[in-house]
């Protein structure tokens, strides 16, 4: 799938490129000093960081870096040839300063190498907690760089380029990359040090592969107010009023979270029929379907719909490429219909269910956000009578439906599904009605 189409201005681009100068090094300094940890390297550091090591080398790690890097974009051009972005060529001088940037780094870090003659019981424990401010550290780079959103490493340029090639996911493209990079140092340390240490490829090598993935998630949701130093304050404040282009009580937009078989979306049906304004539930599958060119079942059952175990391979692998470079089909989806979104709540007073609409709409002043849930007695009743299905099979579904939603939820906001900070009303409809909910939204709006 083709990048995101992205508007910017020059000064936009000049700001983002000068902070992923920036970036470079925290990722390189990340990267040194989870090297001085002395467990491993990370994946892509291996070959180089093994290769240094060799007695009468003449060649740094940082020049060894450069040399791999510029291996990855002359396969990248070879792959791609002329769907090959014209500002990726700045791999190139990418390459070099990242290499720069490694050997000062390991230069500055060399006095954190933790000592082999000092007692186990201390060493080990340093080590290990070295090796996660370094990989926190890197984390953090990656998430910025993702934010940053402007050009990207020939390390990771080089398994999407694969994936697109190949048009597998980006994900399990890097799996396979990383592993081969692992096995390619593997082979260099028997060959010229005929025995395997822990020290080149060992417990760090594995930490970076899986912790270090997970920290990005965890730091990206917080790096919001990196916007205001590379967008310049006019285009943000451009985006504001293309964004929130009304401030009166008239325009009110409701939106309604709910778990599965709570009634939330009966409820936002008779309060679209009560307040005479539009309720936007399953119509909005059909323009999403219609503006990616998908089927409405393709939708269906893709949409918030995320299981815990693609959840945790997203965590591990997917999220060092921006979206716009690498949109995978959930990412389609989720921006598709945050777009959506913003647009009908800016055409005029509407209803809202589900879709994050509470999220995507979070700095509007005129969103009343409503959250429904009720017990699970009461929602397996519910499914049961409504979808003919056996308690068993409803009890299953609403655990699968919530779950993915939940999932759904942490992946693109990284905050919890029914945290009652993210609402402004919590509606239990095992304790209510629906017409009684209803009648309690309505005293609260009006």
């Amino acid at each position: 799938m083709a990048g995101l189409n992205i508007k910017r201005s020059n000064e936009e681009w000049l700001r983002r490129y000068v902070s992923f100068i920036f970036i470079l090094f925290i990722i390189a300094f990340g990267t040194s000093l989870s090297i001085r940890a002395n467990l491993g390297s990370s994946p892509i550091s291996a070959p180089p960081y093994i290769l240094s090591l060799i007695p009468g080398m003449t060649l740094s790690m940082g020049m060894l870096t450069i040399c791999m890097h510029v291996f990855f974009i002359a396969v990248q051009i070879i792959l791609l040839r002329k769907d090959f972005e014209r500002r990726q060529f700045a791999q190139i001088l990418v390459s070099f300063l990242f290499g720069f940037y490694t050997d000062v780094t390991m230069w500055m870090t060399s006095f954190m190498q933790v000592p082999e003659t000092l007692n186990p019981f201390i060493g080990y424990p340093l080590r290990f907690i070295e090796l996660l401010i370094g990989g926190g550290l890197l984390a953090f780079g990656i998430a910025c760089e993702v934010r940053c959103d402007s050009l990207m490493l020939a390390g990771e340029g080089f398994p999407l380029a694969i994936s697109r090639f190949l048009k597998k996911e980006f994900g399990k493209v890097k799996i396979c990359t990383d592993t081969m990079l692992v096995c390619i140092g593997t082979v260099f340390m028997f060959v010229y040090f005929g025995h395997w240490d822990w020290k080149m490829v060992g417990v760090g090598t594995l930490v970076s592969m899986f912790y270090v993935g997970y920290m990005v998630r965890v730091f990206s949701p917080h790096i919001v107010w990196l916007d205001k130093i590379f967008i310049p304050k006019k285009d943000r404040n451009v985006v504001a009023e293309e964004d929130i282009q009304f401030n009166d009580i008239n325009h009110l937009v409701i939106t309604i979270a709910r778990e599965y078989g709570s009634g939330g979306s009966a409820i936002g049906e008779k309060l679209s029929q009560r307040l005479g304004i539009p309720c936007y539930n399953r119509n909005l599958i059909d323009i999403t379907a219609s503006r990616l060119g998908y089927t409405t079942d393709f939708v269906v059952k893709s949409e918030q719909n995320i299981s815990t175990s693609r959840l945790w391979e997203l965590i591990f692998t997917d999220k060092s490429i921006p979206p716009s470079m690498n949109p995978s089909e959930d990412d389609a989806l989720y921006v598709s219909q945050s777009r959506t979104i913003r647009e009908l709540a800016n055409e005029g007073p509407c209803i809202i269910v589900g879709r994050l609409a509470n999220w995507i709409l979070r700095d509007n002043p005129n969103v009343f956000r409503v959250f429904v849930t009720s017990d699970i007695e009461n929602a397996v009743k519910l499914v049961m009578e409504k979808e003919n299905l056996s308690e068993k099979d409803a009890l299953k579904k609403i655990n699968r439906v919530n779950s993915g939603r939940a999932n759904h939820c942490w992946h693109y906001t990284g905050t919890q599904w029914a945290d009652i900070r993210n609402y402004d009303l919590m509606l239990n409809t095992s304790k209510t009605s629906v017409d009684k909910a209803v009648d309690m939204i309505c005293h609260y709006i009006v």
